[in-house]
């Protein structure tokens, strides 16, 4: 047994010094992720901040904020992209810093962006030293960062405010806060379409927690890894009923909404994503665009390397449902996953999609947290150059559509 596994308690309450050494880790890679942008994209001739605000869906999104909804593009092939596809509180907030800040849309899209994937970070570092303790949060937020697209989270994009509301609402389920919860998965379900996995992740711990209430009264929480007390009052009843409640209210509105606006009922929303060849078909079409790289000897490596890194995110899955991680987790990364990779379009978007699947890291991270610092800090050190070069060629070149 390792000090891993033997925590008497988790914290009560999120304390930013404990999370200090994780975000002045997570701000020092960022910061080597941008410099690199800027050096890779100055012997270019680019722009590194035009590449980080005004390239690809940062531009729906400012359209957004400063338009509102109905632009849409027609291409020759049929296909009709219509900014409804894209989820409102990132324009909201970019709407808002701008009105009380002299800062472009794009700005504030970077702004939000920036404060975003801090709040992420903490809340990534929040819920694994719940779990695993402060050394394995300390880790699992610098994996985070290091991901070979983590350039993403400086990008006016909506990856790191929805991962900062997923991670928050995961820990307050974890916490036994369930209103907090429930607020925080509405929010993050007016952010992206995969709000969905903070939504089923909120349910299903608020129905275990309601079942274990009945058949022994007096167990603890929503699964036995929070070691929090059980919620048996009557208050406490109606704080799980009423976050639960809350949960699916943000993805719900917008969906509604949308077959509101297009005059399509509950499901124009999926019409707005046919448009943009985007559905789930359960990996079918992924599998086969995997089966085309082998068609030639350049695109094989392509697709081997496709094939390992699915494998991998599998194995890690695994590995997290034998160590016992906490049922909210294990739901809330499967669902993300699940998405992501059973996505029938945008193929080369698939690795910013699964950035939101942070527990998955959470074995690496606990791997990470047993050997010496220094050997610790020097692995991490190593990734993150070579990360931060990745990136910049990276958004230098393809991108993230």
């Amino acid at each position: 047994m390792t000090d891993l596994d033997t925590r008497v308690a988790p914290p009560r309450t999120p304390d930013l010094r404990r999370a200090a050494p994780a975000l002045l880790g997570y701000a020092a890679v960022r910061a080597l992720g941008l410099v690199a942008l800027a050096v890779w994209s100055g012997a270019r001739g680019k722009s590194p901040y035009t590449l980080l605000t005004a390239r690809w869906d940062s531009l729906w999104y400012t359209r957004v904020a400063e338009l509102g909804y109905g632009y849409e593009v027609r291409l020759p092939n049929g296909d009709v992209h219509s900014n409804l596809a894209f989820f409102p509180l990132l324009p909201w907030l970019e709407r808002l810093l701008h009105a009380v800040a002299p800062l472009s849309y794009a700005d504030a899209g970077f702004v939000v962006s920036l404060l975003a994937s801090l709040a992420a970070a903490w809340g990534i570092f929040a819920v694994a030293e719940w779990v695993y303790g402060p050394r394995a949060g300390v880790c699992a937020v610098l994996l985070w960062a290091v991901l070979p697209v983590g350039i993403v989270q400086s990008m006016a994009y909506s990856e790191s405010l929805f991962t900062a509301l997923a991670a928050w609402s995961l820990y307050a389920v974890l916490s036994g806060r369930w209103v907090s919860a429930g607020a925080l998965a509405a929010l993050a379900g007016l952010t992206r379409p995969v709000g969905l996995a903070v939504v089923a992740a909120v349910w299903v711990a608020g129905v275990i927690s309601f079942v274990r209430d009945r058949s022994a009264p007096g167990t603890y929480g929503a699964h036995d890894t929070t070691r929090s007390p059980s919620f048996t009052t009557g208050a406490s009843i109606w704080r799980r009923a009423l976050g639960m409640l809350l949960a699916p209210l943000g993805a719900a509105a917008y969906v509604l909404w949308v077959g509101h606006h297009t005059g399509k009922g509950p499901l124009g929303y999926l019409d707005v994503q046919a448009g943009w060849r985007n559905g789930f078909d359960g990996g079918y079409a992924f599998a086969r665009f995997v089966v085309d790289k082998f068609t030639s000897f350049p695109s094989a490596l392509a697709g081997a390397g496709l094939i390992i890194g699915v494998a991998l995110l599998i194995w890690l899955y695994v590995i997290g449902v034998r160590q016992g991680q906490p049922v909210t987790l294990l739901v809330y990364t499967g669902v993300v996953l699940a998405l992501a990779l059973c996505a029938s379009s945008y193929f080369g978007s698939k690795p910013r999609l699964l950035m939101p699947a942070f527990p998955v890291l959470f074995p690496l991270a606990r791997a990470l947290a047993r050997p010496r610092v220094s050997r610790s800090a020097l692995v991490t050190a190593g990734v993150a150059v070579a990360t931060a070069v990745y990136g910049a060629f990276w958004l230098n070149g393809s991108g993230p559509p």
